[in-house]
């Protein structure tokens, strides 16, 4: 080694250490179930230090939410009309809570926040706020709307996460989509 050149320091590489968690907490949701999942299962699963996802997240569903926005990543806002748009979006959200671990991350966050206001503000604020604005800008549409259209897709994709154990079959997606888009396709009423 030069003297210009410095030992990598010990440990995992920072930017990998978000990654790792991510895929962590997804794999032992998926396994344990969301109440089993402790921060201290996903940081040995991850290979970090329970003070390491602490450092970043302050409470377990912090770290959910983040690991959901991880997962669910930007909405496909493109389209040639606004049923292309409102279609793609709920076969996208349908599509991304049938991954693995993501559904049951989901309904586990979205119930422990009934309960919790400071989460219901996490949620609210970092995961549905940026897809709720980028709906409204994409759409037109005044906040009630999307918040209702948010509601009735989410709430709809949840619940059968929920009841069943298993996202929703691709047909009942299609007629998810038939029956949201009359609602919503021919713009603000």
């Amino acid at each position: 080694m030069t003297s210009a050149t410095s030992p990598r320091p010990p440990g995992r590489p920072r930017s990998g250490v978000n990654a790792a968690v991510f895929a962590a907490t997804l794999s032992t949701v998926q396994e344990l179930g969301y109440a089993r999942a402790t921060v201290e299962r996903i940081a040995a699963a991850a290979g970090v230090a329970k003070s390491t996802v602490y450092r970043r997240w302050p409470s377990k569903g912090a770290l959910i939410v983040d690991c959901l926005l991880d997962a669910f990543g930007p909405p496909p806002l493109g389209g040639a009309d606004r049923a292309e748009v409102l279609s793609s979006t709920i076969h996208w959200a349908a599509a991304k809570i049938a991954e693995p671990g993501v559904g049951d991350a989901f309904a586990g966050v979205f119930s422990d926040a009934v309960s919790d206001p400071a989460l219901r503000e996490i949620l609210s604020s970092r995961l549905q706020d940026p897809y709720r604005i980028a709906l409204q800008e994409a759409l037109g549409e005044p906040e009630h709307r999307v918040l209702f259209f948010i509601d009735v897709v989410t709430g709809t994709l949840l619940h059968r996460m929920g009841m069943t154990g298993e996202p929703m079959a691709a047909a009942d997606v299609t007629a998810l989509v038939e029956m949201v888009l009359p609602h919503f396709a021919d713009g603000p009423a």
